[in-house]
């Protein structure tokens, strides 16, 4: 009985037309002057349909979805389970790792010191970090022989930033050079201390010369760490003291308390689209040192916020957390000519787009499968959830899941299909 009086509850959820649930008891945004504004009706069914058939096909477990347009709140809405083993339902409060999320919001710390006179994005980072003074470039020739070269360019802040560094994921390639590095940031953080970290990182050889090629890697963790040692406190106090408290983001932690963990949502048990075991490992392991490129935790009310926050020009409710100039800066594209734009291998949806400090932006419209316009910015998580905004829509859309696989690229596409055909105009 109990088990269907919950099922009967979660499909109930899913029926009501897409706004703010009924069981909001606090909304993160004052609400728009009408249900759904600057959406159709008919578009706002489609979006319900999607998550019902996504939930009830075991594709997902559940989600939040949030998106705020001129700065009022349209849609905040919960679907289907927190713990779909358990049969919990999904509630607006509920908890994600944001893995790569996090590395926004690390950014933006990072950018509060460059306000200050402290971060100097052409500054080496071994001006914090000695460690990277003498780096070397890897090359792999036809038989797979490794040999390093001396590399011309120092690792500047803005290489950390925008990808231009030559530290890459060791999960993302198989050549030698990817061997000497940890898988991803999360696993890093769970396995090695921030010292630890920093000298493997720095005994690896680069992937590619500093500044010349977009790839994907620890930037992010290691510029969060040179804000610990400009601060001489973790991450998360930078960000707590210069980010979330002004933004009002209170769920938002890199080390979770025992008393929130109930509301931790969880991925399902199999892969939708390989049936394999899937789990992930950061939501029950203790990470070693917070994580600028994946560690955070928090709620789809508090990075709209944050959101928003940035599609303000950096200041929300009368809180300002960085000048308007400096998020045009940050959301403007800094790969130049004569860098190798590779920011279209992550997923076929980046294609027409650079990159900024943080965020991806796009530079051409039509490229992309996704829709969008030229200067919209994103970034998504490795586990499922997706924010992006849109400032000629005046738009902010977070996406709260839980869906470690690749089907997460399938969601990001359809979900932007939906929201993009359910604007009015």
């Amino acid at each position: 009985m109990k088990k269907l009086l919950i099922a009967s509850a979660v499909i109930g959820t899913l029926a009501i037309p897409s706004f703010v649930s009924a069981q909001t008891s606090k909304t993160p945004l004052p609400l728009s002057g009408a249900p759904g504004q600057g959406f159709t009706q008919e578009g706002l069914k489609r979006i319900d349909a999607f998550f019902a058939d996504q939930i009830a096909t075991n594709q997902m477990p559940g989600a939040i979805l949030a998106i705020s347009k001129n700065g009022k709140l349209s849609v905040f809405k919960p679907y289907g389970y927190l713990d779909k083993e358990a049969q919990k339902p999904m509630t607006t409060d509920a908890i994600f790792n944001l893995a790569s999320m996090t590395k926004v919001m690390a950014t933006v710390g990072a950018l509060t010191f460059y306000e200050e006179g402290k971060l100097p994005l052409n500054a080496p980072i071994a001006d914090w970090l000695p460690q990277f003074k003498n780096m070397k470039v890897g090359q792999v020739d036809a038989d797979g022989k490794l040999t390093t070269t001396p590399a011309k360019n120092p690792i500047t802040i803005q290489d950390l930033m925008r990808h231009t560094n030559g530290l890459t994921y060791g999960g993302r390639g198989a050549t030698p050079i990817h061997k000497f590095y940890p898988a991803g940031s999360a696993p890093a953080a769970i396995n090695l201390s921030s010292e630890e970290f920093i000298n493997q990182l720095a005994a690896a050889p680069l992937l590619y010369e500093p500044g010349t090629a977009w790839d994907y890697g620890f930037g992010l963790d290691v510029l969060g760490i040179i804000e610990e040692k400009i601060s001489g406190k973790p991450l998360g106090g930078v960000l707590q003291e210069r980010v979330w408290s002004k933004v009002g983001m209170p769920s938002t932690t890199f080390q979770l308390a025992e008393k929130d963990r109930p509301r931790l949502a969880q991925p399902l048990a199999l892969d939708p689209l390989t049936g394999k075991p899937q789990k992930i490992d950061i939501l029950t392991q203790q990470v070693k040192f917070d994580c600028g490129g994946s560690c955070a935790y928090s709620t789809a009310g508090d990075y709209l916020r944050f959101g928003q926050m940035l599609l303000n020009g950096g200041s929300i409710d009368g809180k300002r957390v960085l000048g308007p100039q400096t998020v045009a800066f940050m959301t403007a594209n800094h790969l130049n000519k004569d860098i190798k734009n590779n920011v279209s291998g992550t997923e076929p949806a980046r294609v027409g787009y650079g990159f900024g400090l943080g965020v991806a932006v796009r530079t051409e419209r039509g490229l992309s499968a996704n829709n969008g316009n030229v200067g919209d910015y994103s970034w998504n998580g490795a586990y499922g959830t997706i924010f992006f905004v849109d400032p000629k829509e005046q738009m902010v859309v977070v996406m709260m899941g839980v869906a470690p696989g690749e089907i997460r690229k399938v969601h990001r596409e359809k979900l932007n299909a939906l929201i993009y055909g359910a604007l009015e105009k």
